[in-house]
């Protein structure tokens, strides 16, 4: 039986009509989502979701709230940690956004259904820093608690016509890899530490 050779022509081919077909999936995947559920009801309140997870201020406001208000002081830093971790999700998206310079969708009949901050969309930003969030800060809340919110707001992007979802499973994936990636904040150990009122009295003892 003869072997087949695969010359540099042939793999150029096959990876061209795979990126084809996969394009093709993307966005028939984008046009059932912007097509199906519809109704003006839910087109409002779905993007008014939407619209908190802009610039990631829901989860920069949940960041720096549980800083400020969580009773047990040792959870701080793992709060500033996941602040740190959102801030350099939406940076490094961005980043990745002008270097592919991915259009967003254009859909004949179909116009976006709320506004966005600029024209570029691959990754979505909603996608990263959501899933960069709920990575962070799982273990100071509930799972769900994040992860809900972060799917929820990953779904409404392409529902509301304005990223395919191939943005949205690349941001997920940029922003877990991000929060799984960053350094955990440094352990005080203070017990190791005297302070100056401890001092005397340990002076003071004989074995």
């Amino acid at each position: 039986m003869a072997q087949r050779t695969f010359t540099v022509p042939t793999v150029r081919a096959v990876l061209a009509r795979q990126t084809r077909r996969a394009a093709a999936l993307d966005r028939a995947a984008l046009v059932a989502a912007r097509t199906h559920l519809h109704n003006a009801g839910a087109e409002r309140w779905i993007a008014a979701y939407s619209r908190l997870g802009e610039h990631a201020a829901c989860w920069l406001a949940l960041g720096g709230g549980g800083a400020l208000l969580d009773r047990q002081p040792k959870h701080r830093p793992r709060w500033l940690r996941g602040v740190g971790i959102v801030l350099a999700a939406y940076g490094l998206n961005y980043a990745v956004k002008v270097i592919v310079h991915r259009r967003r969708p254009e859909l004949p009949g179909l116009p976006p259904l709320t506004a966005t901050v600029s024209s570029l969309s691959f990754p979505s930003a909603h996608a990263t820093t959501s899933f960069a969030a709920a990575r962070a800060f799982t273990g100071l809340v509930p799972p769900s608690a994040v992860y809900a919110p972060a799917v929820a707001f990953a779904v409404t992007r392409p529902y509301l016509g304005v990223h395919y979802p191939s943005d949205v499973i690349a941001g997920a994936l940029l922003g877990s890899a991000i929060a799984g990636a960053w350094p955990q904040p440094s352990r005080h150990r203070s017990a190791a530490r005297p302070n100056a009122t401890d001092a005397p009295a340990a002076a003071g003892q004989r074995p």
